[in-house]
């Protein structure tokens, strides 16, 4: 099977691409990179020529409502009308867990991920939308876009992670069967306070900023509900526990050293993470 990544060079692309290749599938990798742009449409109708399904885990780099929403209704009206008439048979994006609830209380950065989820559904394409929760790899970026000084104040919430090598296993295994014209929920097999894991993600780092649960502190610009990150009880949940993800992989992708400024925020999402927060990405 022909499957076109879009994003295909970022953390889950990468692992993506890896994977289908492995398992038989001719994969192109598109993203800019590669000389691919899903938002302006250069090199996509080549990369979707002939492929029977297009995997979108693409992101943002702009973390506004205004700035999100003009890249993911852009791209993803794109990515669709040329992947109708490339003849794509399965339109699969990966998205986040909470989406919809945070998009109705809060809007921001998840109401542009809500337009594009609903710019999907209403397509008439069949298509999948994979709901992940957060990855491991990206807790030192939680902990980057909440630190004030030298002090990481998280938001009084739990969480399910994930790691990104199971993300992509489940996106893998959803875009090679048949289109679900729905959603379907993934997450971890362990709950955390999400200011434990982010001080053991830190403490492994050796990185030296404290981390408090502050109630009034904010994820990525939104308020959350204790349980608003959490997935439904229908969830199909992933085989990595948090203690074997750190034993295989030593440390964190990304995020800020022990002495270091923080680095560039990336976008709250469970997709791949943009190299800045100032233009639109599709790596």
């Amino acid at each position: 099977m022909k499957i076109a990544v879009i994003g295909g060079t970022g953390l889950i692309g990468t692992r993506l691409v890896a994977r289908l290749a492995a398992d038989g599938h001719e994969v192109v990798s598109a993203s800019r990179a590669t000389g691919v742009d899903s938002y302006t449409g250069e090199g996509l109708a080549e990369a979707l020529a002939g492929a029977i399904a297009v995997i979108d885990v693409s992101n943002s780099g702009y973390l506004d409502e205004r700035g999100a929403k003009d890249f993911f209704y852009g791209s993803t009206l794109n990515l669709l009308t040329y992947g109708a008439a490339a003849g794509v048979r399965h339109h699969l994006a990966l998205s986040v867990v909470g989406t919809d609830r945070l998009a109705r209380t809060e809007r921001g950065y998840f109401a542009a991920k809500a337009a594009q989820e609903q710019l999907i559904r209403r397509s008439g394409q069949p298509y999948t939308i994979v709901h992940a929760t957060q990855f491991f790899e990206f807790l030192p970026h939680i902990a980057d876009a909440a630190t004030s000084r030298d002090t990481v104040r998280l938001a009084d919430a739990l969480v399910q992670p994930m790691a990104a090598d199971d993300v992509a296993a489940a996106v893998a295994d959803t875009a090679t069967g048949s289109p679900l014209n729905g959603i379907v929920e993934f997450a971890g097999p362990e709950q955390f306070r999400l200011e434990e894991i982010v001080r053991r993600a830190l403490q492994m780092r050796r990185d030296p900023r404290e981390v408090v649960e502050d109630p009034l502190a904010r994820y990525f610009g939104t308020d959350l509900d204790e349980r608003e990150l959490l997935p439904g009880s229908d969830a199909t949940i992933a085989p990595t526990r948090f203690d074997e993800w750190l034993a295989a992989t030593g440390r964190p992708v990304g995020g800020a050293s022990a002495g270091s400024a923080p680095a560039a925020v990336s976008a709250p999402s469970a997709v791949s993470a943009p190299s800045a927060v100032s233009a639109p990405s599709a790596d």
